[in-house]
């Protein structure tokens, strides 16, 4: 029992030994790893707030050593004199942290000197009492001492500031910590300077502008689906890293200098460019979601006031633009049938809100007569729609005469609403075709209703209804109209076809032309993709498609023309070559150089060809002749001519000013250089007998002097726009006539030479007279030149009669000198000086007596003109006088 009772506190002394001794050791261990500790945290310190990069690169693989030695000298003194704790000690430790006295654990150990009975009997009874003092042994906690050695607690300090300093560096710490720790050894080179340029190109559907980024950094709104792009040249360290939100993208190396990186922008995030563990640049990124178009009524669809149209006003909108918009009908009877979609042509290209009023004929259609509900479906650049609220209406019909007629559009119209009555609509054509004298016996009328019989009955396509509706609206209109007014719509359908594929094609080519600008403004070369090639070469085939029914229906629509004449008994307007309408070879030109035009990508100029086709077959329309035609382009011509010789003479007036502000210039030098003489004179008389005199005239100013220079700067530049403007008339006049009078020429050198005379403050009197006397000559060759070519002109005729010659004083008798003072002046009879009708004139105020309404393609060459002047004007980039010049034209026009 005795034995058992000792076991127990006993058992747990060797593991109590092995505590105290640990604690010993590291109240020995840490006093001395404080010291090194204490340096490194230093070192760590200096390196996670960036203080070595700061420093030479030479130098800092010192700083780097001088830390590596402190921490080996710290070492070396804390670990020095360090030594295991004993057992002994460790019994120490645990009797005095026990509070026990007389080292128990020491008596436990010894043994007795001598084999007395009575002694051992006495040590046996004080180890028991010693065993048993030492049940509730404790080791103590660790008391390192480092109180005594560091009083005022810099170990707190430094652990403070390495956990500032953690902060402050982020995510930056480890690379800090490796550029510390692994410094660049070798000698400094000197980095070339960093380049940073960054933009971001908006999708193509947005049709906006690149946005570069400003490299100081801040806050920038993109549309969803930018694509970024940043490219970094110059400066020095290692290869820099694009973070967009929680993912880093590494840059692709261009050079040994030069990186790019792209990325494409789904989502809002901040934006982070890295290098070595350092922020180049940032930028919060803010991306715009694109929102989907939205389409409406601007009022209830109804029925034009005039004719069969439908109106429709819309007005619809986008963040970034309308790509299209469509009208979709859907029959109300049919839910289920496919709808009939209508195209809206859009002003400009993706406009971004937009309104009108569209009219589409649907008396063809059919559904003619039937209530559909129709929508208006909004598209944008990112294929998102928008769609409209549903309205109800009766479509307009057409209102027939002829019985057949009528009973056919009612067989088409219950087609339209039941597809599957087809034994109903077969019996109706039997009925119809057997009584052939209500149709006058046409056997045209009789085949085309067997067709349309037996394309029902044979036929169990689902088109097959349609291809029959189809032909029987042919026929009802052949019965109720004729074939000329029914070609001349089939006509006027296959012009406006074109025109629309024509002005697709054009709004086309400028996106490709807007997108390769933007593409060399961000110095990059996009080719054209397979996809974008084929889609242009089938626009291209489908034009050449309508080029060719526009062909085919114009030489239909002549031929019902002529039978119908011949059926009026008017043969002497197709027999006659002078009377003939139309020229099948003209035609036939040119629709070839529209189909030229349309495959060689050039759009405009088939839009012009198609301008001047329609005007002939305006022509057409009203009975104009080719001979009538002509007559009008002479007078045309004639007219034209008229005011380019008026120009001349206005500025026959205007040098003929500007020569006599010459000579009075020249006047006023002379007596100012008159009046220097006589002082120069006085001056070199005695001065006994010379009477008090002024300053001379050179020591004072001389504001005569300055004025007489500043209006020949100005002169001068009068000058030169007087020749622009000779330029532009002899242009003018070549492009009429084919020739330039020698004279003009003569007289454009002769003010240039003065221009040049008056920009020196020099004598322009001579080439100025030069240039009158040419101008004179040229207007009269202008004139000779005009009566050759174009005629006299018919007497009574606008300003025709009037005699070209006397307008620079041919026939005014001799020299001239009577017509030439009246048409210097610009003054004939009823005219301004550019020889237009003054509002005092007889006449004045006849609506049309002096006005020609431009044709289609004047209109659009004048409308092209504009365009080209208003992007050239946009160009600052450009001199002046040029833009100066071109603002003028601008306001004028």
């Amino acid at each position: 029992m005795i034995g058992r009772r000792e076991a127990s506190p006993l058992r747990a002394l060797p593991r109590r030994r092995r505590l105290a001794r640990l604690a010993l050791g590291w109240e020995r261990l840490w006093p001395a790893l404080w010291p090194p500790l204490g340096v490194l945290g230093a070192f760590l310190l200096v390196a996670l707030l960036g203080l070595p990069l700061l420093l030479p690169p030479w130098l800092r693989p010192f700083l780097t050593f001088a830390f590596a030695l402190g921490i080996g000298y710290a070492a070396l003194r804390g670990f020095r004199g360090l030594s295991v704790p004993k057992p002994a000690e460790a019994d120490r430790r645990l009797e005095t942290a026990s509070g026990l006295a007389h080292r128990p654990l020491a008596a436990l150990a010894d043994r007795p000197a001598g084999n007395d009975p009575v002694a051992l009997a006495v040590w046996e009874a004080h180890r028991r009492r010693a065993a048993t003092s030492i049940g509730n042994l404790r080791v103590g906690l660790p008391r390192p001492g480092l109180a005594r050695r560091d009083p005022i607690a810099l170990r707190a300090g430094l652990g403070l500031a390495l956990g500032a300093a953690l902060v402050v560096a982020g995510g930056e710490a480890p690379e800090r910590l490796r550029r510390a720790l692994l410094p660049e050894f070798g000698l400094a080179v000197a980095a070339p300077a960093l380049r940073l340029e960054a933009w971001v190109t908006p999708p193509a559907y947005t049709g906006a502008a690149p946005i570069f980024l400003d490299s100081a950094g801040g806050a920038v709104t993109v549309p969803q689906g930018s694509r970024l792009q940043v490219a970094l040249s110059g400066g020095s360290g290692g290869a820099p890293e694009l973070q967009l939100g929680a993912e880093a993208t590494p840059f692709r190396a261009l050079d040994a200098q030069s990186w790019a990186a792209e990325a494409l922008l789904d989502q809002g995030a901040r934006l982070v460019i890295r290098r070595d563990g350092f922020e180049v640049a940032g930028w919060t990124l803010t991306v715009q979601a694109d929102q989907p178009p939205s389409a409406d009524f601007a009022e209830p669809p109804a029925r034009a006031q005039r004719g069969l149209a439908v109106r429709l006003p819309w007005q619809a909108s986008d963040d970034w633009g309308l790509a299209s918009l469509v009208a979709e009908f859907r029959l109300v009877a049919r839910p289920q049938a496919p709808a009939h979609v209508l195209d809206i042509n859009l002003p400009g290209v993706q406009p971004r809100e937009a309104d009108g009023i569209a009219g589409p004929d649907l008396s063809a259609h059919p559904w003619a007569g039937l209530e559909v509900e129709v929508q208006l479906l909004a598209r944008d650049g990112a294929a998102q729609e928008g769609r409209s609220e549903t309205a109800r209406i009766t479509l307009p019909e057409r209102g027939f005469t002829h019985p057949v007629a009528v009973a056919l559009i009612a067989l088409r119209k219950a087609l339209s609403l039941d597809p599957t009555a087809r034994l109903q609509a077969r019996a109706e054509l039997d009925r119809l075709s057997a009584a052939p004298e209500a149709f006058e016996h046409d056997t045209t009328t009789f085949l085309a209703l067997r067709s349309a019989r037996h394309r029902l009955v044979r036929d169990h396509r689902p088109q097959a209804v349609d291809e029959a509706q189809e032909l029987i609206w042919e026929t009802a209109l052949a019965l109720e109209e004729g074939r000329a007014d029914r070609t001349a719509r089939a006509l006027e359908q296959a012009r406006a076809e074109l025109r629309e594929a024509l002005e697709q094609q054009l709004r086309e080519q400028q996106q490709r032309e807007e997108a390769e600008r933007q593409n060399q403004a961000q110095d990059q070369a996009q080719e054209q993709t397979p996809e974008q090639q084929r889609e242009a070469d089938e626009q291209r085939a489908e034009t050449d498609r309508r080029i060719q029914e526009l062909r085919d229906a114009i030489r239909r629509h002549l031929e019902a023309l002529a039978e119908r004449l011949q059926q009026e008994n008017a043969e002497s307007m197709t027999t006659d070559p002078q009377n003939r309408l139309m020229d099948r070879r003209d035609l036939d030109r040119r629709t070839d150089r529209m189909r030229d035009a349309n495959r060689e990508q050039r759009p405009q100029d088939a839009e012009r060809e198609l301008a001047e086709l329609e005007e002939m077959l305006r022509a057409l329309e009203e009975g104009r002749t080719p001979q009538n035609e002509a007559a009008e382009r002479n007078r045309q011509q004639r007219q034209r001519g008229q005011q380019q010789m008026g120009v001349v003479q206005d500025m026959v007036r205007r040098q003929t000013g500007m020569l006599d502000s010459g000579h009075r210039r020249a006047e006023a030098e002379a007596q100012r250089q008159e009046a220097e003489r006589r002082a120069r004179m006085l001056q070199n008389r005695a001065p006994w007998s010379r009477p008090p005199q002024p300053e001379p005239p050179s020591a004072v100013p001389d504001p005569a002097g300055s004025e007489a220079r500043a209006e020949a700067a100005r002169e001068a530049l009068t000058q030169r726009a007087l020749r622009r403007a000779l330029g532009e008339v002899m242009q003018q006049f070549g492009d009429l006539t084919g020739e330039i009078p020698a004279p003009l020429g003569r007289a454009d050198q002769a003010m240039r030479e003065a221009q040049e005379a008056l920009a020196q403050g020099g004598d322009a009197r001579t080439p100025q007279q030069t240039a009158i006397r040419e101008l004179q000559e040229g207007g009269r060759q202008m004139a000779q030149q005009m009566q050759r070519q174009f005629g006299q002109g018919q007497p009574g005729e606008e300003g025709e009669g009037e005699g070209e010659g006397e307008m620079f004083g041919q026939g005014q008798g001799e020299n001239g000198q009577d017509g030439g003072q009246e048409n210097a002046q610009g003054q004939g009879p009823g005219r301004d000086p550019l020889g237009r009708r003054s509002r005092e004139a007889p006449g004045a105020q006849d609506n049309g007596s002096d006005t020609r309404v431009p044709d289609e393609a004047e209109l659009l060459r004048t409308r092209r003109i504009q365009e080209e002047l208003r992007k050239r004007g946009a160009e600052r980039t450009r001199p002046q006088e040029e833009l100066d010049y071109i603002d003028r034209l601008l306001k004028r026009f």
